[in-house]
């Protein structure tokens, strides 16, 4: 067979899904929400294998989505609404007439219903990891939520707090209230609570009823006991991001109503930007004409899946290219641990091999038993064969054929493609694979020229993977670790505690330890790998003291490892592991340990890894993630490390944080990331993340992390006062004992256009987004994270922060703004806190002075800043900050109205206190003159 060129071939295949694009009965092929003429089809809802069966839930989730739609559709003034949904029931639930899943799957769900496990009770929210205008992962509603009306009222109605919800998930918008900073002092000087918009109205209470403003905040923060209660009746009709359950409010804020100057997520995150300004900036929007007429849309239409048994078919290159580098070997090993341990019981697997034909090595077997297991390694390849060619078609139509065998069908299936050659071809079967239903994870050994198999991923929902060629990478047993069923069911999955690897000089060892929680400990499995020759000497030492040695693991001499699984339940603490060199040169040596959850009654630790984007082009830096958790509960204060494989030359390491600052968007949301611009060369990248956390530090997060439909204790209805049900409040964790680790790989991402050799600087500092401000006295202290020399590494040069009156000044034009002398700041390494005092009335002539014997003139000043590198490069202007230069007023944001019910109130309850306090006084001083009395006529009698 002739291979045509490899740019040949991408131009194909871009034709060919140009093709797909425009071609409507094709429009459907393959998983993922899709907006087409104005309605989302393919919205997927998952409920969690872990929530108990109900079919009332399935009908309160079709019942808020229809709601949804509607409030949507009029919201975005008739543009969007739903159109189609699917609801994955899990496979624990009785088997009703369900249709089948196709590329389906929990971990691919827009919606996830499943039990919280933190301190935010059944606050519905939505995990967003990345910047504004930006989507999330998921929203996340507990069966409580969705199922006990008592507990939803708080929150208003379901269909409203899902649009609230999807706002956030789709569009990148953020909360418009702060419970952390509940109100704050205008640029009118008057003490405002944090809303939009601000012609939302309200009154204070106390534990015993109304009160004015001033019994209820102490030093600007509120006194226990006090709340800001929102009157039911408005006539504010914004916003959705605030308070979508009011019943007046049917909108996002806009340019007109959006308020500026409240210190809330979306004015942070957004600079300023209105929640409308940035929906409507959105692809959906931008592509989605209103619709004509006065009509609603039809209500969406439901479908039901549930998904069988997991079928899993390996398709492997077996081509000449495979001899190239140890590739088959570390195949070998991967692979191995992959069937041992990572696999899920009862799942069916099937073995193909490739080079330019398929072969069927081993129909479906389900697993059952180790010895099942053990079946299937035997099945592996042993050897590649002379042939250069590679036809990843063959290798792939062959798998179809194990795996319609069963079932005639491939719907909910997945493969997992090996390979190490290109391919010019790969487009014949592009249409097959899309419209199969099957799932594709690809792994690309060695040659970045193989890449074309990462686009039956792309198009099909699966992952992919680059393994660079190094032994002594252990990327492609992480890679197999990573790939799951997907039902969801953490208790489950093999988690990979260690994954460690090192070359080792002759008569030396490789020595380490490794920690089983206490949320793990079934199922573990020690597996050596080593590089040539016999198998090295093994001790392993378990935290009673007990020890292994080479002749209690099995060996496999032709794949080179040697393995233990510990019966039971391992016990949980630091394993010492040692393994000793006896080869006469040096040789890398691995050790990868893996286990599952201990029991049903604690969450594991787990970590997901992922990047923003696949593909980039330089100097377009890519955003690391991990997504540290036990279920739903955020981490925090983990040591999270990313390792960044090339195809040539050291890996990078980096930190990732979850500060709030640089590439991390929300503080303690147990989402880790950081910048990653260290582009050596264009070609693919891959990434692994390793996550250690120390016993002795805390793991307890804010309530409801990230962004989450608010919580509304009660309203203020025909003057009284209706409060909603207490809100239910989770359980937290205790400290793990022992501390954790755990290693996940995050796939691979392509760099194009990288210049050959040094090139020069073009990455600037990244913007702050977290700029802090408190006056004291007449000085206004900056707090605010640093930032780096190229994004959020290294260290910027210099600062440069302005100043104005006028917020709308600083915001459009920052660079003829009044300029703060910071010329003595030196900045500090990204991630330290930066501190800078300067005095607003010192700084300019402009802002006013106190005149002797005056009072104090009132004002206000906004303040940003941005970051410069040594060459120059300028951050974006960081997140704007309001600072009242006199103190508070004694105003409250109430209206006229509100104002004269609580005087009267107030007034009138100060009445009956003083008429009872005088009487109570009177009773009690008679009766002391009475106690007085007999006492003086019993010492009579006496």
């Amino acid at each position: 067979m002739t291979h045509r060129s490899n740019a040949g071939s991408v131009s194909g295949l871009k034709l060919l899904i140009l093709l797909f694009a425009l071609s409507p009965e094709l429009l459907f092929l393959g998983a993922g929400l899709k907006l087409k003429e104005n309605g989302y089809d393919g919205l997927l809802v998952a409920i969690n294998p872990r929530v108990p069966e109900d079919p009332k839930l399935t009908a309160n989730i079709k019942e808020m989505i229809t709601e949804a739609s509607f409030y949507l559709f009029n919201a975005t003034k008739r543009r969007v609404f739903f159109r189609s949904v699917q609801i994955l029931i899990p496979a624990t639930w009785t088997a009703h007439n369900y249709s089948r899943v196709r590329q389906e799957s929990y971990d691919k769900a827009n919606v996830i219903v499943a039990e919280q496990n933190g301190v935010s009770g059944d606050d519905p929210y939505t995990l967003q990891h990345r910047g504004c205008g930006k989507a999330g992962k998921y929203i996340h509603f507990t069966p409580s939520f969705l199922l006990d009306d008592e507990v939803a009222a708080g929150y208003g109605s379901r269909g409203r707090v899902f649009v609230h919800e999807w706002a956030h998930l789709r569009w990148g918008v953020f909360d418009e209230y702060n419970n952390d900073k509940p109100f704050y002092v205008n640029g009118r000087n008057e003490i405002q609570v944090t809303r939009c918009s601000s012609d939302i109205t309200g009154i204070f209470v106390c534990e015993k009823g109304l009160c004015p403003h001033e019994d209820c905040i102490i030093s600007k923060l509120f006194r226990e006991g006090c709340t800001f209660l929102y009157n039911s009746t408005q006539n504010a009709t914004g916003s959705i991001m605030f308070m979508q359950s009011l019943p007046s409010v049917v909108e996002f804020c806009n340019e007109s109503t959006h308020n500026q100057e409240a210190p809330n997520l979306q004015n942070q995150v957004c600079s300023l930007r209105s929640t409308w300004d940035v929906v409507t900036d959105s692809s959906d929007l931008k592509h989605s004409l209103p619709m004509r007429g006065v009509e609603p849309p039809a209500p969406p239409t439901f479908s039901l899946l549930q998904a069988g048994d997991p079928v899993v078919c390996l398709v492997i290159d077996v081509s000449r290219k495979m001899a190239e580098g140890d590739r088959l070997l570390r195949l070998q090993q991967a692979a191995e641990l992959y069937l041992m341990q990572v696999v899920e019981a009862h799942t069916s697997v099937g073995i193909v091999t490739f080079d330019s034909k398929g072969e069927i090595r081993a129909q479906l077997q389900q697993i059952n038993s180790d010895d099942d297991r053990k079946l299937l390694v035997s099945y592996l390849p042993t050897s590649a064969s002379a042939e250069a060619e590679t036809n990843i078609c063959a290798g792939v139509n062959k798998g179809f054929e194990v795996i319609e065998k069963q079932n005639g069908r491939a719907d909910g299936s997945v493969m997992i493609l090996v390979t190490s050659g290109t391919d010019g071809h790969i487009a014949n079967c592009l249409l097959t694979m899309m419209s199969s239903g099957s799932t594709i994870h690809s792994m690309v050994l060695g040659s970045s020229a193989a890449r074309e198999a990462w686009e039956l991923s792309h198009l099909t929902g699966g992952l992919k993977f680059f393994i660079p060629d190094n032994f002594t990478s252990n990327g492609m047993t992480e890679a197999f670790s990573r790939i799951s069923s997907g039902t969801g069911d953490i208790f489950q999955q093999s988690l990979q505690l260690e994954s460690m690897c090192e070359t080792v000089q002759p008569q030396h060892q490789l020595a380490n330890t490794v920690t089983v929680d206490s949320t793990v400990g079934n199922d573990t499995l020690f597996l050596v790998m080593w590089q040539t020759g016999s198998p090295p000497e093994i001790v392993l030492l378990d935290p009673s003291g007990r020890t292994y040695d080479t002749g209690d693991f099995i060996t496999n001499l032709a794949f080179r490892t040697a393995s233990l699984k510990i019966p039971g339940t391992a016990k949980h603490g630091r394993w010492i592991y040692t393994l000793n060199n006896t080869h006469h040169s040096p040789q890398a040596l691995k050790m990868t340990v893996a286990s599952r959850a201990s029991s049903l009654a604690m969450f594991p630790a787990t970590v997901e890894a992922f990047v923003e984007r696949d593909s980039t082009y330089f100097p377009q830096p890519v955003i690391i993630y991990a997504n540290v958790r036990k279920g739903l509960y955020p981490i925090l204060n983990a040591t999270v490390v990313a390792t960044v494989e090339t195809e040539t030359g050291d890996p990078v390491v980096l930190q990732l944080l979850d500060e709030g600052a640089g590439a991390d968007v929300i503080r303690n949301d147990g989402i880790y990331s950081r910048y990653f611009s260290s582009f050596a060369v264009s070609g693919s990248y891959s990434l692994t993340v390793h996550v250690h956390h120390s016993p002795s530090i805390s793991t307890l997060a804010h309530p409801a992390p990230g962004n989450h439909a608010v919580y509304v204790p009660g309203y203020i209805t025909n003057d009284n006062i209706q409060m909603n049900a207490p809100k239910k409040s989770g359980r937290r964790h205790e400290k793990e004992r022992w501390g954790f680790s755990r290693v996940s790989s995050g796939g691979s991402f392509s760099v194009l256009g990288v210049p050959d050799g040094p090139h020069p600087d073009v990455f600037p500092p990244c913007q702050v987004t977290d700029l802090e401000a408190v006056r004291v006295e007449d000085d206004v202290i900056l707090s605010w994270t640093a930032p780096g020399e190229d994004f959020d590494q290294g260290q910027s040069t210099s600062y440069e922060i302005r100043m104005s009156k006028s917020l709308p000044s600083l915001r459009d034009d920052f660079d003829n703004a009044v300029f703060v002398n910071s010329s003595a700041l030196v900045p500090q390494r990204a991630g330290a806190r930066e501190t800078f005092t300067f005095s607003p009335k010192l700084a300019t002539p402009e802002l006013p002075h106190e005149p002797d014997g005056e009072a104090q003139e009132t004002y206000v000043v906004y303040v940003a800043l941005r970051a410069v590198d040594g060459n120059s490069l300028r951050s974006a202007v960081s997140n704007i900050v309001l600072v009242s230069m006199s103190h508070p007023p004694n105003s409250a944001p109430v209206v006229s109205r509100a104002d004269q019910i609580l005087k009267g109130v107030l007034t009138a309850v100060g009445l009956i206190a003083t008429l009872c306090i005088v009487m109570v006084v009177a009773h009690c001083t008679l009766n002391r003159k009475k106690s007085a009395s007999r006492k003086e006529n019993e010492t009579k009698f006496l």
